[in-house]
């Protein structure tokens, strides 16, 4: 079955080619499509083009199919070219000629977009969830860390004290920074295209304004011609900001495989956490974030896959940005299942808590000395020739302590400051007023 089929049998080889993936990408929208076309029918019958009869069974099949979608028990037939073509023949099945009224005042075009945009703000959520959690982890372990001093790095070479506090305390305050571009691109993403039909409106008297409420949206995407231009314009800039969080999550995972050698011996994992070597006993790798760190960078090259379909395109609808769900849905189950597997390994990381005790540490606190010596009135210029001078004499003996007090120094790491403006991003979101707007609908 196919919407747009007028009794004319499309080639086989033409038809496989053209559905492409469609069936099985589809099912990740298929709970989205559903709630998009009961809010879509809710405003049919209020402009008159369903009766309420109608309304009231079409509406009760509907959830029972959200119900199915949402067990992972939709299934897309045979012959049947997309989950909308599935939703409505299992209507007219089971309904009658009356379950094809669902498809008034709409196209493919807008329903996809509407489903893109709820599985993309849905995914969303799920994503600003794991990585919540995530920092609050980062900032536990910072918490539980700030004593214990580590070697900080320019041009991997030693440089200045550093902590792991300070570390993982980096880490979490980075990814607070790629939540705020990820609050940017939902803010784009939830804005509704429905009712803009194949990208030039209806002659219906549609009320958009009321699915967008229903559907919980912050506002509409008013032009419908635009509408239909954010096909893939939508895609791509939240790609770039999953893209920026993955980015750093993948340095995170390339200082844990630095760190884990034995030339540094700063971090280590369970052994359960590692994996061996076939012919070397000794071996305990960092396989897990090894994989992380190439997922991520795989992740990374997305934006710029669908920057390539879409960036020749003219406005209007074209079937090249079938090619953008490929690439771009799956996109959240891989990131997620990074976040996930960073936060249970940290979670059960060990830190070197006498690093600094190996001689060839005694020089980042070089900086330490020459401070010491301009506090006691000594110009810094001269004061650095000091040190300089006892280091190349090999006369050099530091204090191995640290006294730094300004905000977000090793004493002072601000872990509350990046936790309440991680709490403060994340209640910007809006999460709850959409879940009670599709709670509403579902009632």
């Amino acid at each position: 079955m196919k919407l747009w089929e007028k009794g004319i049998t499309l080639n086989k080889a033409i038809e496989d080619f053209t559905v492409g993936r469609d069936r099985e990408l589809d099912l990740y929208l298929a709970p989205f499509d559903i709630l998009g076309s009961m809010a879509h029918i809710i405003m049919l019958e209020s402009v008159g083009l369903l009766e309420k009869e109608e309304l009231q069974v079409l509406l009760a099949k509907l959830k029972e199919l959200y119900r199915i979608a949402e067990s992972g028990n939709f299934v897309i037939e045979d012959g049947v070219e997309d989950v909308h073509s599935q939703v409505e023949l299992m209507l007219t099945k089971e309904l009658g000629d009356f379950g094809k009224k669902i498809h008034s005042g709409r196209s493919r075009n807008d329903q996809v977009l509407l489903d893109l945009k709820l599985f993309t703000r849905n995914a969303i959520s799920e994503i600003v969830e794991n990585t919540s959690v995530l920092i609050d982890i980062l900032l536990q372990r910072s918490k539980e860390t700030k004593e214990i001093l580590m070697p900080g790095y320019t041009h991997l070479q030693i440089a200045m004290p550093s902590s792991f506090g300070l570390w993982f305390g980096a880490y979490a305050e980075s990814l607070t920074d790629d939540l705020q571009l990820l609050h940017s691109s939902f803010k784009i993403t939830n804005q509704n295209p429905l009712g803009s039909a194949a990208g030039y409106g209806s002659s219906f008297p549609l009320n958009r304004q009321m699915t967008t409420n229903l559907l919980g949206f912050e506002n509409m995407n008013y032009n419908v011609v635009y509408a239909q231009m954010g096909r893939g314009k939508v895609e791509k800039i939240v790609s770039f900001a999953m893209a920026n969080l993955a980015a750093t999550i993948s340095k995170l995972a390339f200082d844990v495989c630095l760190f884990m050698s034995q030339n540094f011996n700063f971090v280590s994992l369970p052994a359960e956490f590692t994996t061996g070597s076939s012919i070397m006993p000794h071996k305990k790798n960092p396989d897990v974030f090894e994989l992380i760190r190439a997922r991520c960078n795989k992740l990374q090259g997305i934006p710029n896959q669908i920057s390539l379909i879409t960036n020749n395109l003219p406005s209007g609808y074209f079937r090249d940005l079938q090619m953008v769900k490929e690439i771009f849905l799956p996109m959240f189950c891989e990131l997620n299942d990074c976040i996930k597997i960073v936060a249970l390994a940290l979670k059960n990381m060990s830190v070197n808590t006498h690093l600094l005790e190996d001689e060839k540490y005694d020089y980042i606190f070089s900086v330490e000395e020459v401070n010491k010596l301009v506090l006691q009135g000594i110009p810094f210029r001269e004061a650095y020739k000091q040190v300089s001078t006892q280091i190349e004499k090999n006369e050099f003996k530091p204090e191995k302590k640290v006294a730094h007090t300004h905000a977000g120094s090793i004493g002072n790491l601000c872990i509350d400051k990046i936790s309440a403006k991680k709490a403060t991003l994340i209640k910007n979101f809006g999460f709850e007023q959409i879940e009670n707007s599709i709670s509403e609908l579902l009632k």
